[in-house]
């Protein structure tokens, strides 16, 4: 903002006008309080910083001498029902100030100090207070204590998605849980992000077999979002260890036989580093069938070994209409494949919706995919300043070292950092418990497309509050017996599942009851015989074209739609109504001192 200094020291700016004379501010949001009148242009530029819409941006809608809070316009205007806490303050003093709020809202106090009242209201009322001369309106924010020592994040996702409310109240001298494998492009070791809690890397890319850090920033971003603990910019699981495992180039590129061997790393090395989750933000090449893709016999593994596996739905969605769901891992039945939610830029499920770019429908194996959905859009984390991600997109660098993207890349991680928590709770339960408890407690996004979201958007809270979790691969676990080669881990039986499938479609039917999933969480008509009809399962989808070698093409891809970025980044940001729709949800509440 340009700023003028005048001949008595006063100073006015190209924002509110000239200042030692006029000394008044006249705009939308101020209305007339004599002097001179702000230049057209300036009114103009206010519209652009006040995102308010309707009658109540024009001007005049604002009585003279009456301030409103930008933001508070703007949820009158975006969600008329929500509740406020506000402060009206009158230049008539604290009785001016009651007589207008009357019949409004619900007076909590008088504040003759200041000349006001501080009411609750629904946020369409403000419009019309917006019309009573000589008011200031404001909200009713919280009050932090300076210094706390708390995990804060600055942006919505962590506390919608519940996170937030399973961080601890302060910040812990050690790591706490099991450790989350980062199976990725590689970790900045250097990030404050991380501090001591990144155990060990590990470089497995055949493409790159010398490199050390993260030249892609992929790696790095993905497991900010997981578990980061940067002032601001904390993660799902910010005090969780963490352990990189690169696969990727510094183009995003993959080869599907390094994933293959990240995937046995992990499990000759998950007790040493006590590893319980693992996240693959990335997809094969090639798709086709689970029973027959390397990648997929891979993770598998892990899971049955006992670790949590979280894996990107996969950015290939086209204008929100479902696809064919055939990219490992994310075509897994047994792990948890995780889509991508677009918030809409406030707390609350109204106007959420899975984002354009997340991929969702059936499988070539008849199993609907995304299983669940998480904040995936907009959002910010960590990235290599000298990374390519921020060399291909300078203009999303929100602050030196952080950056806003896209992708199903980044709702992945926080299912692993919800799942992480969960573990640090209930060490005893296995990947099946971790995912039932968070498919029995998704929210239902009302307005989302049916299936686009799974089972619905991640509330980890409500998941590590569960105690007995139903176990949704219960059907799938009687195929999953010894390993005929003589291994340890156990393998699933897919010529036996394959032959049961064949003879009966609807063979999990009977699983399904109303007493393992009720109607609040998994209704029968997600698992009607619609899902296994004999159409899925013609002769023409088991051709021998499907099993031959050369299906498998040796390559991997990074899950993010780096390119989607908000032309608005603070969109996405927390602002004080938000954070007291979060305070005012029980589930939603993190400890005292996180909410920045």
């Amino acid at each position: 903002m340009d700023t003028h200094t005048y001949g008595d020291g006063a100073r006015g700016s190209t924002l509110w006008g000239k200042g030692p004379n006029g000394g008044s501010r006249d705009s939308t949001t101020w209305g007339r309080r004599g002097g001179s009148s702000v230049v057209a242009a300036i009114v103009a530029g206010l519209a652009l910083l006040v995102p308010v819409s309707g009658a109540a941006a024009d001007s005049g809608k604002t009585a003279p001498g009456t301030y409103v809070d930008p933001a508070l316009l703007a949820k009158a205007n975006r969600i008329p029902g929500l509740k406020l806490h506000v402060i009206v303050q009158s230049t008539g003093g604290r009785s001016a100030a009651e007589n207008a709020v009357k019949g409004l809202g619900s007076l909590r106090k008088r504040l003759d100090l200041v000349g006001g009242v501080a009411l609750d209201l629904p946020a369409g009322r403000i419009n019309a207070l917006a019309k009573v001369p000589g008011l200031t309106i404001t909200s009713d924010a919280l009050v932090k204590v300076s210094g706390s020592a708390a995990y804060t994040s600055a942006q919505i996702w962590p506390y919608e998605s519940g996170v937030a409310s399973l961080w601890p109240s302060t910040i812990p001298l050690t790591t706490q849980g099991p450790a989350i494998a980062i199976v990725d492009s590689g970790v900045d070791p250097a990030r404050a992000d991380f501090g001591t809690r990144l155990l060990t890397q590990v470089n497995l890319s055949s493409l790159t077999p010398t490199a050390t850090g993260d030249g892609r920033g992929h790696g790095t971003f993905v497991a900010g979002i997981a578990a980061g603990s940067a002032t601001g910019y904390a993660g799902a699981a910010p005090a969780a260890p963490i352990v990189s495992i690169r696969v990727m180039d510094d183009n995003g590129k993959a080869m599907t036989s390094d994933v293959v061997a990240a995937c046995q790393w992990i499990l000759a090395n998950k007790d040493k580093y006590n590893i319980r989750v693992a996240n693959f933000s990335l997809h094969s090449a090639t798709p086709g069938h689970f029973v027959s893709n390397p990648l997929d016999k891979a993770v598998e593994k892990l899971w049955f070994s006992g670790i949590f596996v979280a894996v990107a739905s996969g950015n290939y969605g086209v204008a929100g209409q479902p696809v064919h769901m055939g990219y490992a891992p994310g075509n897994d039945p047994f792990v948890m494949t995780v889509g991508a939610l677009d918030l809409g830029g406030t707390v609350g499920l109204g106007n959420d919706n899975a984002a354009p770019f997340s991929a969702y429908g059936y499988t070539y194996d008849g199993f609907l995919k995304p299983d669940i959905a998480a904040p995936g859009r907009f959002i910010v984390g960590p990235a290599p300043a000298a990374s390519t991600l921020v060399a291909q997109k300078p203009l999303n660098v929100t602050a030196p070292g952080y950056i806003q993207l896209s992708g199903t890349s980044f709702a992945s991680p926080a299912v692993a950092g919800a799942a992480q928590e969960i573990l640090t709770r209930h060490p005893s339960w296995t990947p099946d418990q971790v995912k039932g408890a968070l498919l029995a407690t998704a929210k239902k996004a009302p307005n989302a497309t049916p299936n686009s979201v799974g089972a619905g958007e991640l509330s980890a809270g409500k998941a590590a509050s569960l105690s007995a979790p139903p176990n949704p691969n219960l059907a799938l676990d009687r195929f999953v017996g010894p390993d005929p080669t003589g291994g340890s881990t156990p393998v699933f039986d897919w010529a036996t599942w394959e032959d049961a499938v064949k003879n009966n479609p609807a063979w999990d039917a009977a699983t399904w009851t109303d007493a393992t999933w009720t109607d609040a969480t998994w209704t029968d008509a997600t698992w009607t015989d619609a899902t296994w009809t004999d159409a899925t399962w013609t002769d023409a989808t088991w051709t021998d074209a499907t099993w031959t070698d050369g299906a498998i093409e040796d390559a991997s891809w990074e899950d993010a739609a780096e390119g989607d970025s908000s032309s608005t980044p603070d969109a996405y940001a927390l602002d004080p109504l938000d954070e007291a729709a979060i305070l005012a949800d029980p589930s939603l509440a993190p400890p005292p001192g996180t909410l920045p």
